[in-house]
């Protein structure tokens, strides 16, 4: 056990699939955790999101880096044995399954408690295990819409956006990692294990906690916390802005010529300014527009207020500072023409091409390896494969 590693030795049965429980085991993985996952014979459905590389996404790589993969047919007596053997000797199983499947499929909690009364059993769904829509399917858009997050993030044209990277299956991810990690410190002192109940509808909530209790409390539209921030046009981009103190206020205007506004009492307190935040904001703009953002950086920068340009991907992962602090690992992955940004997880060992954290598994890449060390032999394997039961 290491800071690097500190669940070396745990071991993982992850059957989830897409990208929010994927992403949970995929950190356990990192941070040491021997993760297996256990895939239908036509693989996670997320090796089909989006463009394909050979038999992965970038949503599979993401999701299953540090794994190692089988592939069998959950509905045959040989796959229901593989995966009991898995149980037998787990600390931790996962499924994102909707609520009643897992358990026609015969590994509900009940079940699986019963072969190991001590696992930690990690269940990921939609809507959550109770209520009218516990069985109905649902992706990260449904539940942006459900959350009211899609309200909250309205675009000038009025209509309710859903925001592109995925945010509340990640943050799924990062609950649900949590969880695990916290129930996983309590075992040392615990015999039996828990169920632990994780859904997309409780991440999307608790993302937006602070935004819901303020458009409660406030009736309906949460007041802007400081005037004038947000995102301006500059003459050949965005730049991004926040003002929060008087002081801060004060340093703006002097940085955008603007004496009169930074002296005129009716702005001298945060109140006043979000009171006429309207105004505020038409008067920077309109100065902002003026330079490009690149200049506009640099002033405010050395004026030591709050701003950033507002890059895209590419500008970002190029940007002198993500090399300096060795934020990303430029990953070359089989079947992929071109190596690939992966963020590095806070505390975990750095990726590194070759290591095998760094590598999403094929598709049942290692079906023959872990049913050897499970205690399968090679005759009953291979008239599994021939069956059609494994791959």
């Amino acid at each position: 056990m290491s800071y690097e590693k500190p669940y070396k030795g745990i071991k993982v049965v992850d059957l989830s699939q897409g990208i929010a429980g994927p992403y949970c085991a995929m950190l356990l993985a990192q941070y040491g955790a021997d993760v297996i996952k256990v895939e239908p014979l036509d693989g996670d459905w997320s090796r089909i999101l989006g463009t394909v590389y050979g038999d992965h996404s970038a949503f599979s790589i993401a999701g299953n880096l540090g794994k190692r993969s089988i592939a069998i047919d959950l509905k045959t007596d040989a796959g229901k044995q593989v995966v009991e053997k898995l149980i037998d000797e787990a600390d931790v199983f996962m499924e994102g399954f909707r609520p009643g499947v897992i358990q026609r499929l015969g590994f509900g909690y009940d079940d699986v408690a019963k072969r190991n009364p001590g696992i930690l059993y990690l269940s990921i769904s939609g809507f959550s295990q109770k209520g009218p829509l516990s069985t109905k399917p649902a992706m990260d858009p449904v539940l942006q819409a459900f959350s009211g997050f899609m309200m909250e993030n309205k675009g000038q044209d009025g209509i309710p956006h859903r925001a592109n990277p995925i945010i509340v299956d990640m943050t799924t991810a990062l609950y649900s990692f949590q969880a695990v990690s916290a129930a996983l410190y309590a075992k040392r002192d615990e015999e039996k294990g828990r169920f632990i109940d994780a859904s997309l509808m409780a991440a999307a909530s608790n993302l937006q906690i602070v935004r819901m209790m303020a458009v409660y409390l406030e009736k309906g539209e949460m007041k802007a916390p400081s005037a004038p921030s947000g995102t301006f046009p500059t003459s050949d981009g965005y730049i991004q802005i926040v003002v929060l103190r008087d002081r801060d206020f004060g340093i703006l205007c002097e940085c955008l010529d603007l004496p009169d506004i930074g002296a005129d009492p009716r702005f001298q307190t945060r109140e006043d300014r979000v009171t006429h935040s309207l105004y505020l904001t038409r008067v920077v703009s309109e100065v902002l527009a003026k330079r490009p953002t690149a200049e506009w950086t640099d002033i405010l920068t050395e004026a030591k207020l709050q701003n950033e340009a507002v890059l895209d991907y590419f500008q970002f992962l190029k940007h002198p500072h993500i090399e300096a602090c060795g934020l990303i690992s430029w990953l070359n992955h089989s079947g992929v023409p071109e190596p690939i940004p992966v963020p590095n997880p806070p505390g975990a060992e750095l990726l590194v091409d070759g290591m095998a954290a760094a590598h999403a598994p094929h598709l049942g890449e290692h079906t023959t390896d872990v049913l050897s060390e499970l205690g399968f032999g090679a005759g009953e394997v291979q008239g599994w494969r021939q069956a059609g039961a494994i791959k």
